[in-house]
């Protein structure tokens, strides 16, 4: 099976950005994690991009090249992206939404996903350990709810 984890904007800065809301720990310490958890079992890839487009042109790029299900983090671009959200409804491939904070307990407009109806199911609020978590449900089978 092979499962691509997307991250949008500024999530590049995982460890770095906000450690009182993101956490310490890198996305490159959490992908080493991830390898070691899971290689045995699985493909797993890792895509980040800041721009809106480079999104929706790997999702597609990635199901034409066979990916079997997508862990997104889509950033801000979860409140804002009509496009994205319309990118996802094209896919075949089911998508976990992933947050690493817990969008709800911050300001309003991060408690709206533009994305939520277009994806399989979320995570939001467990740190890092969302990625995990998401693999776990593709893992266990979860089938797609469109």
């Amino acid at each position: 099976m092979w499962i691509e984890i997307i991250n949008g904007p500024n999530l590049h800065r995982l460890g770095k950005r906000e450690p009182g809301i993101y956490g310490t720990v890198s996305m490159d310490s959490c992908l080493e994690t991830l390898h070691q958890l899971y290689d045995d079992r699985l493909r797993l890839t890792y895509f980040q991009s800041n721009h809106e487009g480079a999104l929706i042109d790997r999702l597609y790029e990635s199901q034409d090249a066979g990916v079997d299900a997508f862990v997104l983090n889509a950033g801000a671009y979860t409140h804002t992206s009509l496009a994205l959200a319309d990118a996802l409804r094209a896919i075949t491939p089911p998508t976990i939404e992933v947050h690493i904070s817990n969008v709800y307990q911050r300001e309003e407009l991060r408690q709206h996903s533009l994305l939520s109806s277009a994806c399989q199911g979320g995570i939001v609020g467990f740190g890092m350990d969302g990625y995990r978590l998401a693999i776990e449900a593709i893992l266990g089978g979860a089938s797609p709810n469109r």
